[in-house]
């Protein structure tokens, strides 16, 4: 990795005199390009705004293997902060072109929030795989990644420490391992039956991994299946909704079946509420975060209505913000025109009004 402050090549809107830019140098990315999905390679740890940062890339996705996703996280303990972040291809060839998958997106880290869960950001659809095969960006074999991170506003508990840097330790592959059980079906002791479609699990890790509501189901009676084990029944779920859900309880990840891209407008909008529903049968609070902050990085002028009465069903404040904030940017003539907003506008004219009353304060209407 290297450091560069002051790179007239950067891309983006920020002041370079108070910015730390990044070169992430990853070889060999053959070796690693069936890494998993969910699997990445970390950089080396930095330093900015009086914290510890590194990139994570990677080469198989992070929801989906059709594109390489990028993250940046914050490994500072204790700390809270707002930052501002474009991230970048270099071609270190001859042309010295640069693709920009992101330009000054501001984030906010929290190390002290639902388990770190905002210690990273990621830009899950970096660049489709099969273009940055084939792409410059891609020469001998080898990727450079680039950052540009300014850091607005940190603040930190005293005493606190960087995490040291990551490099002499492997990434921890627990999460793929857990998968591999899940898949593997082996020593399944329990099968959960989804709209006629089985799925095998393992009472221990049901019982260590989920709360009060699944335990209850796994102390009720429901039968034995042909292979003798524990049968339950789920009514009322979409089976691709509920391995969602299985999964993560075993991977700590989201990963869904099909990529949200491949599904039509009212696809979307169906696999977002069965999503939040899940989270809200279950009483999987970590899981229903990590859909909110999905839904608010694939928000869509066809799909954001719908979303926002979902956010608001399902007390989702944070996706709710986001919602109504894409609406009442540039994109709220376009909003306007579609099915969604046609459905919001009659059955939920109070969300309608706060969207027009932060609209009014922000002085864009």
């Amino acid at each position: 990795m290297r450091l560069d402050h002051n790179s007239p090549t950067t891309p983006g809107a920020m002041d370079a005199s108070r910015a730390t830019h990044v070169l992430f140098e990853l070889p060999n990315y053959s070796q690693h390009r069936d890494l998993g999905t969910g699997s990445f390679l970390r950089s080396a740890t930095f330093h900015a705004g009086g914290c510890a940062w590194s990139l994570r890339f990677y080469p198989c996705g992070q929801l989906s293997s059709k594109h390489v996703a990028a993250g940046l996280d914050l490994m500072t303990e204790d700390a809270v902060v707002t930052a501002s972040y474009d991230m970048w291809l270099v071609d270190d060839g001859t042309t010295g072109a640069l693709y920009s998958a992101v330009e000054s997106d501001k984030a906010e880290f929290d190390m002290r929030c639902v388990e770190g869960f905002l210690r990273s950001w990621c830009v899950y659809k970096f660049m489709k795989r099969s273009e940055l095969e084939a792409s410059p960006y891609l020469r001998g074999d080898r990727l450079v990644l680039g950052c540009a991170l300014r850091v607005v506003k940190a603040t930190r508990v005293p005493g606190s420490q960087p995490v040291a840097d990551e490099l002499a330790a492997p990434p921890s592959v627990l999460a793929e391992d857990m998968g591999r059980l899940l898949d593997d079906d082996e020593g399944a002791d329990v099968s959960f039956n989804v709209k006629g479609e089985i799925f095998g699990a393992h009472r221990v890790v049901l019982r260590v991994r989920t709360p009060e509501v699944f335990h209850a189901m796994l102390h009720r009676h429901h039968g034995m299946d042909d292979r003798g084990r524990s049968r339950i029944f789920i009514h009322d779920m979409e089976p691709a909704v509920f391995e969602a859900v299985l999964r993560f309880v075993y991977t700590d990840r989201l990963q869904l079946r099909q990529d949200m891209d491949e599904l039509s407008k009212d696809g979307r909008v169906e696999m977002a509420h069965g999503l939040l529903a899940a989270a809200e049968r279950f009483d999987m609070g970590r899981f229903k975060l990590v859909c909110e902050r999905m839904l608010s990085k694939s928000l869509a002028v066809e799909t954001v209505a719908a979303t926002l009465a979902l956010a608001d069903r399902y007390n989702c404040g944070g996706l709710k913000e986001d919602c109504i904030d894409f609406m009442i940017s540039s994109r709220m003539d376009d909003v306007a025109r579609t099915k969604g907003y046609a459905v919001l506008k009659e059955n939920h004219p109070l969300l309608l009004v706060e969207a027009l009353e932060k609209a009014g304060k922000l002085g864009k209407v």
